[in-house]
């Protein structure tokens, strides 16, 4: 187990962490919560050793690993996606080095019966065991797996990592500590760069892992599934609940709510007490008494109400000016980057009010789209059109990083402001919680979360009436996304919203779009209609007939179609065998996946090729599925 004791930490006459104490047991899955700024990365990086406190120790056994992914992580360039993930097998692939020369050794040596050929076959026996039990064979696909899981296609894996944004390279640093499965594992707000479908992936794999987790994460889904225990850091203190995230909060708020009750009933008494003293104290034969009674009072421990940090941001938009009924409309459009096509023949279009999310995986256009909408990117074919009066404020995913550091808070505010707005700069930004000093602070020592802050606070300085936000959730804490998301819906514009934060965007859209195969999926509704739906599609045995769309009866209706018996026949048929196509490849890639599972299947000798067969296994049932679907379309008409 890890053991932090009597840690202190302080910077300038703040005190970060106050002689905290706090024991992580070896399969503890912990979810590290607080206030941005509060010292929860100061906490990790204590930790995992790379900062020291001013007072206190961190003991952990010697023979334990540890693995660390925080938002500063460089990664080496030079090498493809795959061989990078591979150097986290370093000590497996040493082993495999050494056990060929060795058997190149014994090939060539003739001494069968010498001491020396005998230590050969020892060493190599000891290597081959080692080697077997870190899972040595299957090296490459336990490698394939977690860099699929966090989002690379298979034509990824030869692309050099030099290609990659920032997200992309964390994913792949992300994807090396997970394969060296270290006896602990520290994660600071793994989810930042990731989508919808890799945070699902990720929390599967850290609800099962085998060792510690202490993970740092703003997304209350994200902790509920992957923590059983929540550590609070706030103003100093450490917090520790045997909970999830959800159960966490009511819990903290229980022992408030009792901690408040036992002062006040503390204070009736000692108010009591102390009229009682006052009354003694004026009779002479009664003096005696009071001094005792005064004694007892000022030993009585004391109940004291733990402080709260409860500051939030107050933001609200400024009213959005009329535009036309379209707001922006896109046709036909095409977006490529040299040879690779983003968007393909895409059609958008957004009337006055409209409020859509954008999701999918990274990659697939997102930010693009966002961007060529508000004439940000210049796009390949179509064509794209603003509406008529309409104003864009755009909050881009990297919006913190484009600050000038060398700049104070204040002078930041007033560079973006126009002149009839600069007065009221101070207020705005103490609507953002940058007050007094903290607006003579420069733009390089802030942290993340508060540089996001500002960020969103210049977004405010100028009306407009059609918002576009990409990943505006990075960075902030629990309580200031809250607070963001409801101005969000009290805006009374039209609004985009790039985001993987389902619990932010659960409510805020009546459109989701998603991003797939170059193409736009439209679905009505927010984030979780559009899970609900992406796991319908993946259950065995669906009803397909929840899926049709019921129509109530009209009173005035068109004449439906009609078929003939021979053609309804035929297409039942047709429905019939696809049906039965879907449940056949559905059993077949079950038995793979089961064998799969076992190691010893990529040490048999037809493991490359059974890894071929199941990918075409699921390229087999996806194209079923989509012959049920064009059947049952086509049946429904005439339903």
């Amino acid at each position: 187990m890890i053991t932090v004791s009597n840690v202190y930490v302080q910077y300038g006459e703040r005190i970060l962490l106050d002689r905290i104490n706090v024991t992580i047991g070896n399969r503890d899955k912990v979810g590290l919560v607080g206030r941005n700024g509060a010292g929860k990365s100061t906490l990790l990086k204590i930790i995992a050793g790379e900062q020291s406190p001013q007072e206190g120790q961190i003991v952990r056994p010697s023979e334990s690993t540890l693995g660390f992914l925080h938002q500063e992580m460089e990664l080496p360039l030079g090498k493809s996606v795959i061989d990078e993930a591979m150097t986290a097998f370093a000590g497996a692939m040493k082993m495999e080095e050494r056990m060929a020369v060795i058997n190149d050794e014994m090939a060539e040596r003739t001494d069968y019966e010498s001491e020396g050929y005998h230590q050969l076959i020892e060493e190599f026996t000891s290597l081959n065991e080692r080697f077997q039990l870190v899972g040595g064979t299957s090296m490459q696909a336990e490698a394939e797996k977690v860099l699929k899981g966090l989002g690379f296609k298979d034509s990824d894996m030869d692309r050099l990592v030099d290609e990659f944004s920032g997200g992309w390279k964390m994913r792949i640093e992300l994807a090396k500590m997970l394969l060296q499965r270290p006896d602990y594992l520290l994660l600071d707000e793994p989810t930042n760069h990731l989508d919808i479908e890799s945070i699902l992936w990720l929390e599967t794999f850290l609800r099962d892992y085998s060792g510690a987790v202490i993970l740092i994460s703003h997304d209350k889904e994200f902790l509920d599934v992957v923590t059983k225990r929540t550590v609070e850091v706030e103003l100093g203190k450490l917090f520790d609940y045997k909970a999830s995230y959800s159960d966490f909060v009511a819990l903290r708020e229980e022992r408030r709510e009792k901690q408040r009750a036992a002062y006040e009933n503390q204070q009736r008494v000692i108010a009591e007490k102390e009229r009682t003293i006052n009354r003694f104290m004026a009779k002479a034969t009664k003096t005696k008494m009071a001094q005792s009674m005064q004694k007892q009072l000022d030993k009585m421990d004391r109940i004291e109400i733990d402080d709260a940090d409860t500051a939030t941001m107050n933001i609200r938009f400024p009213a959005a000016p009329r535009s036309g009924q379209v707001v922006v409309e896109a046709k036909n459009l095409e977006k490529a980057y040299g040879d690779l096509l983003v968007l393909d023949n895409v059609d958008f279009k957004m009337d006055r009010g409209d409020r859509v999310a954008f999701v999918g995986q990274n990659g697939q256009g997102k930010t693009t789209l966002a961007k060529i909408l508000i004439n940000e990117l210049p796009y390949t074919g179509g064509t794209v059109k603003l509406g008529h009066n309409v104003t864009v404020g755009y909050y881009a995913q990297n919006q913190s990083d484009t600050l000038h550091g060398n700049q104070t808070v204040l002078e930041t505010m007033e560079n973006e402001a126009p002149a009839e707005v600069r007065p009221q700069v101070r207020n705005i930004l103490g609507a953002f919680m940058f007050s007094g000093e903290d607006v003579d602070k420069k733009v390089s020592v802030l942290s993340g979360g508060e540089r996001a802050r500002l960020a969103m606070a210049c977004l405010l300085l100028n009306p407009f009436n059609l918002l576009v936000l990409d990943e505006p959730t990075n960075h902030l804490d629990i309580l200031s996304k809250d607070v963001l998301k409801q101005a969000l819906k009290d805006y009374d514009g039209s609004l985009i919203v790039v985001s993987h934060d389902r619990e932010f965007l659960s409510d805020l859209t009546n459109r989701t779009v998603e991003f797939r195969d170059r193409q736009l999926h439209e679905h009505i509704g927010d984030v979780n209609t559009f899970l609900e739906k992406r796991q319908l599609d993946n259950m065995r045995d669906v009803e397909k007939q929840s899926k049709v769309a019921k129509a109530a009866p009209a009173t005035s209706q068109a004449p439906k179609p009609t078929l003939s018996y021979e053609e309804r026949k035929q297409l039942q048929r047709a429905i019939s065998n696809a049906e039965k196509k879907v449940e056949r490849l559905e059993e077949s890639i079950e038995k793979m996946e089961k064998a799969m599972a076992d190691p010893a299947f990529y040490e048999r000798d037809d493991s490359e090729e059974k890894m071929k067969e199941y990918g075409q296994l699921k390229q087999d049932l996806e194209a079923a599925m989509g012959e049920w679907e064009k059947a049952q379309s086509e049946m429904d008409k005439y339903e």
